[in-house]
């Protein structure tokens, strides 16, 4: 019998734990040990996945890698490759003939010139470039999304106020402290727009840079408040990839939970909300979403990027929508591109100051000084800010509004155009804002893509969907004039797709699952 002193100093024997440490420290008991880790660590793992997932998904994904494991041993054999480099010959060849211009008269410049030539002869072979390459003319509205061209006048303001500033860098704001005012000016002017004047903020070089940088910072704030080392993040699965990329820059574990089939919108009893979001326009219930962030006190991004200078007029433009920004308790920081404005600008917001800080990259050690940048960028272009400001400084509330009602018009019209006059095709959703998202009723009959390709030879410029099969038209100013274009050559393209053989039009090959499994083995 062993009795062990709990009122008095505990006796330590030496010699005694080291040779109980040299007995467990054998060979075999040290195997013992690291297949015992492991699979701890595989149950723990399957555990977490189970609790996220659910018991039926967990089986699904299971029966998924299955079939991987299975398709990626046939790719290794003779056959497989054989096939694959047949059928990726193919689809290479379709989509290369598509992009790269072949005009013999085009010349190639794959080293710096002996001399430097002149302005005249650049601007000349530029104008070349755009009849040899087939240059989009976007002035038509054909283009789903792409450009947010607002006029000729409006051009007229971004290229003065980049021309003016040309050669400034805001990391360096004693040097060009016009640049730092109007970066705060933007960020404050969008903190105001999305309801939180007191929030915080910074503009990055889009909307995937806004969306890298907030999910780094949540998981900076969770690590420093939290203690957490092993973050996790629950998305819809018609969230952004830009999601999917920064947690595959910063090492975190993702959840996709699937939408409603029907309203598009995320499951509620799961968790990032989007307004709306990029495949289908559709917008999740952010106040449901910020009482589960609230309860579970978990920061809420909401991905405003496609929505940005769209949704927060769409109540006074008279089209009804429920809150989405700061006025959310639970929404802890949004997205929004001001290059809707300027290409290569956006704008990342926090509802505190206190959280924001966590976003920044500092550095003192540096044998060249101090060192601290806002974003993942040191050097950045300063006249794009300019630009975007004088654009903003330009269209006013006023100019944003009545662009919202004319372009959410727009969006409407075609809606009911496909819904009263294409019996064929559906409206994927009930979109709030500027995408159209569009579907098959009868794939069997009708396949959508094979709608697609015919409406890009055209001229138009749809984007694919995968799930469910479609595309959408994000609408834009220069769309409001094309709406009525629009729905009749959808109407003739369907009729198109019903008569003719299967295709393999870019739509066809690139955009199906099936080609883009081949794609990436």
């Amino acid at each position: 019998m062993t009795i062990i002193r709990v009122s008095g100093p505990r006796t330590w024997n030496y010699a005694q734990h080291l040779q109980l440490f040299r007995l467990l420290l054998t060979v075999e008991n040290a195997k013992s040990l690291i297949i015992i880790y492991l699979c701890l660590s595989y149950v723990l793992q399957s555990y977490r996945h189970l609790r996220g997932h659910g018991l039926s998904n967990t089986f699904k994904d299971g029966w998924i890698w299955i079939q991987k494991q299975i398709i990626f041993l046939y790719l290794r054999t003779p056959s497989g490759k054989t096939k694959v480099r047949t059928q990726l010959a193919q689809t290479r060849e379709t989509i290369v003939s598509k992009l790269v211009p072949n005009d013999p008269t085009i010349i190639r410049h794959h080293e710096l010139p002996s001399k430097g030539r002149s302005l005249a002869s650049i601007e000349e072979e530029m104008s070349k470039l755009d009849v040899a390459c087939h240059a989009t003319d976007y002035r038509l509205g054909k283009l789903s999304g792409a450009v947010y061209h607002g006029g000729e006048e409006l051009g007229e303001v971004i290229s003065t106020a980049i021309k003016k500033y040309l050669v400034s860098n805001p990391l360096h704001p004693d040097a060009f402290p016009v640049i730092r005012k109007m970066e705060a000016e933007i960020v404050a002017m969008c903190l105001k727009m999305f309801n939180n004047p007191q929030g915080a903020g910074t503009t990055t070089s889009g909307g995937t840079e806004s969306i890298v940088m907030s999910v780094k910072t949540h998981r900076d704030w969770a690590r420093a408040t939290k203690g957490i080392k092993s973050p996790e993040m629950v998305i819809p699965a018609s969230a952004h990839p830009a999601f999917l990329k920064a947690a595959s820059y910063l090492n975190i574990k993702v959840f996709r939970i699937p939408v409603d089939p029907i309203t598009r919108k995320v499951s509620i009893s799961k968790i990032v909300g989007s307004a709306v979001n990029f495949p289908d326009g559709c917008m999740d219930d952010i106040e449901a979403l910020g009482k589960l962030a609230q309860k579970y006190k978990i920061g809420l991004h909401v991905d405003c990027c496609l929505g940005s200078f769209i949704v927060p007029f769409l109540n006074q433009a008279g089209f009804y929508i429920e809150p989405f920004d700061f006025r959310v308790p639970g929404v802890t920081s949004i997205s929004c591109d001001t290059h809707k404005d300027t290409q290569g600008s956006s704008v990342i917001m926090y509802r505190s100051a206190e959280l924001r800080k966590y976003q920044y990259y500092i550095y003192a050690e540096w044998a060249g000084g101090l060192y601290a940048s806002p974003s993942l960028a040191g050097s950045r272009p300063g006249a794009l800010i300019a630009g975007t400001w004088a654009v903003m400084q330009y269209m006013g509330h006023d100019g944003y509004l009545e662009s919202c009602r004319s372009i959410v018009s727009c969006a409407k019209k075609i809606k009911a155009g496909v819904e009263n006059e294409i019996p064929e095709l559906y409206i994927i959703g009930d979109p709030p804002a500027s995408v159209i998202a569009i579907g098959s009723k009868d794939a069997s009959t009708v396949n959508i893509f094979e709608v697609g390709d015919a409406m890009s030879k055209r001229g138009w410029h749809l984007s694919a969907l995968n799930d469910p099969p479609g595309f959408h038209m994000a609408c834009t100013r220069l769309t409001v004039t094309a709406a009525d274009l629009l729905i009749t050559d959808l109407k003739e393209c369907v009729q198109e797709a019903k008569s003719s053989p299967p295709g393999s039009g870019t739509m066809v090959n690139y955009q199906t699952k099936r080609i883009q499994k081949k794609m990436v083995f």
